[in-house]
């Protein structure tokens, strides 16, 4: 049997096939949904890609008698590392057929990549970017991943256990909510919100686009702030922010995001944005050019679901029921829209506040993911 070589990625045709590693993975798996080349491409793209401002990445293919079997990058976040007086190195992009060897030449080419650079921890997966599709999938193969979500084989997390990773934190959940609002729970949530609302002290607005720049400042202040708290808190850079929500201005409905507001300042946000996945799943990654035909075909049928990747709320205003204010104001919203479910995703299980609320509102946790870290 050939031996595994771990080579970094240096020309134009070994970038490519970095790119398209994933097609051979998942090549009979029906709830992938392929990443969208052009971005990707970007997001590795030193130049272009926002990750490089802030940080470095060597991307690895592993190849085994003249044939890619597997892919890694690994990557120094200065920045983070500085704030958090962290040595980690962040893989992510990691691919790999059912080949323990495989995967080991690929970890112990990101842990060589790492020692080299003062690095004392692996850390991941995450693909330069910590919130889109980051962790293995543990629990939940019974329908696609939702919007920023990922998806990995079932064999993944025994490749990445056996190399001796440990879980970083508890796992990050995704739930599935149900719009009908005649449920026990929904009854409930809407008794609850009306008599807060006669209170008239909070105060639900959907986004104001056209104060883009300001929309984002808010965002970022209460994303930073509501989330300090967790163990694993990363801060968010205005720029990462930015390009993250860039995507979604022109195809979001300004009324489903939703800020909570107390004398006129912003406490919370519950942002509602179209699950593209049901689109992205069927276009494969964009790869050629009928592709863009189709998407553009699809994007103009109606979606059957919603994602909303966050629910903030200050922590000052935790015990003020703004959540519960925000739940029943986005069901609210969305009924007669067409959608028939919403996913919430991800929140952490050692974040406990938001799956207590989701549970109130009858969701079902249907996804866990998990990130790892090993020592060097």
């Amino acid at each position: 049997m050939n031996t595994v070589v771990v080579r970094p990625v240096q020309s134009r045709a070994e970038r490519r096939t970095f790119l398209l590693f994933p097609w051979q993975i998942y090549k009979n798996d029906p709830l992938w949904v392929p990443p969208l080349l052009p971005e990707r491409s970007a997001k590795i793209d030193p130049q272009k890609g926002v990750f490089f401002k802030r940080g470095s990445a060597e991307f690895f293919i592993a190849w085994r008698g003249g044939k890619p079997v597997g892919t890694i990058c690994a990557a120094e976040d200065r920045v983070v590392n500085e704030q958090r007086g962290l040595k980690d190195c962040v893989f992510g992009f990691f691919e790999c057929t059912d080949d323990e060897e495989a995967a080991r030449a690929l970890f112990d080419a990101a842990a060589a990549w790492a020692k080299a650079r003062g690095l004392e921890t692996l850390y991941g997966p995450f693909n330069l970017d910590y919130e889109d599709s980051y962790g293995i999938l543990i629990e939940g193969r019974d329908r696609p991943p939702a919007l920023l979500c990922g998806h990995t084989p079932p064999y993944y997390q025994s490749l990445v256990e056996g190399y001796g990773f440990q879980p970083a934190r508890d796992d990050n959940v995704a739930f599935a909510i149900g719009l009908d609002r005649s449920t026990p729970e929904w009854q409930r949530a809407a008794r609850l919100a009306d008599r807060l609302r006669k209170h008239g002290e909070i105060t639900i607005r959907g986004a104001h686009l056209e104060r883009w720049e300001e929309e984002v400042d808010s965002v970022l202040y209460l994303l930073n702030k509501s989330t300090a708290h967790l163990a694993d808190f990363i801060p968010w850079q205005r720029e990462a922010l930015q390009e993250s929500l860039a995507p979604f201005r022109s195809m979001v409905d300004p009324e489903l995001i939703l800020f909570a507001e107390f004398k006129g300042e912003p406490i919370g946000w519950f942002p509602a944005i179209p699950n593209l996945n049901e689109v992205f799943q069927q276009v494969n990654g964009l790869r050629y050019p009928w592709d863009y035909l189709k998407a553009a075909w699809l994007m103009r049928q109606k979606l059957k679901s919603l994602s909303i990747k966050s629910v903030l709320v200050l922590p000052e205003y935790w015990n003020m029921g703004v959540g519960v204010l925000l739940f029943d104001e986005m069901s609210r919203r969305i009924q007669g829209r067409g959608y028939t479910w919403v996913d919430l995703s991800l929140t952490g299980a050692d974040n406990p506040a938001t799956p207590i609320l989701a549970d109130r509102m009858g969701a079902k946790l249907y996804k866990r993911y998990r990130v790892y870290r090993a020592a060097l």
